[in-house]
């Protein structure tokens, strides 16, 4: 969840595609992901995106996806958009890609990367926590490491009695979550 101290957030329209939280949405899918930049070329593989979807879907590989012998196994792309996503039943992150194939011309041509390593987008202060019933109801806590509370929450105002502070985190499908953080340790 990405943290913030104030409620105030911009609320996309009913019916209105959301964009989610690229740095979000990196910390779910973890330090090993990388995305590529739209206008780069990227290498396509027809028959390992027909078994992942086979597998995603829980169908057959060869049972709705039409053969196509004279396909390449592998199609050089020039990437056209990225959009990233977040299934809203299980929190999946995948990203959607639009690609066009390049013709054996275009592939021919002299190609410069638009950019030479991207800086990673994973957040460098985060942690993470899997939610329960009892974190969110009115009479349930949860423990946050001491570590974790001082380098990620803002700081808390020990002129308090205990030290706490209300934070406010929106969730990858911009849900908002409400949380009393509450100081219950020695100083």
């Amino acid at each position: 969840m990405k943290l913030s101290t104030s409620g105030m957030g911009q609320q996309a329209h009913e019916g209105e595609k959301k964009c989610l939280n690229s740095e979000l949405w990196h910390a779910c899918a973890g330090p090993l992901v990388c995305l590529p930049t739209v206008g780069s070329r990227v290498v396509y593989f027809p028959q390992g995106h027909s078994e992942q979807v086979a597998a995603t879907t829980n169908k057959e590989v060869d049972a709705h996806i039409p053969n196509y012998p004279n396909l390449s196994p592998q199609l050089i792309c020039q990437l056209h958009n990225v959009t990233m996503h977040a299934d809203v039943e299980t929190d999946e992150v995948y990203a959607q890609m639009t690609l066009q194939p390049l013709t054996p011309e275009e592939q021919k041509d002299t190609y410069l990367p638009v950019e030479f390593g991207i800086p990673s987008k994973q957040p460098t202060n985060y942690f993470c926590k899997t939610l329960t019933a009892s974190d969110t109801s009115t009479h349930g806590g949860f423990s946050v490491p001491r570590r974790a509370a001082e380098k990620v929450f803002p700081p808390l105002d020990f002129s308090q009695t205990p030290p706490a502070q209300e934070l406010i985190a929106r969730d990858l499908h911009d849900v908002e979550w409400k949380f009393r953080h509450i100081f219950r340790g020695k100083l």
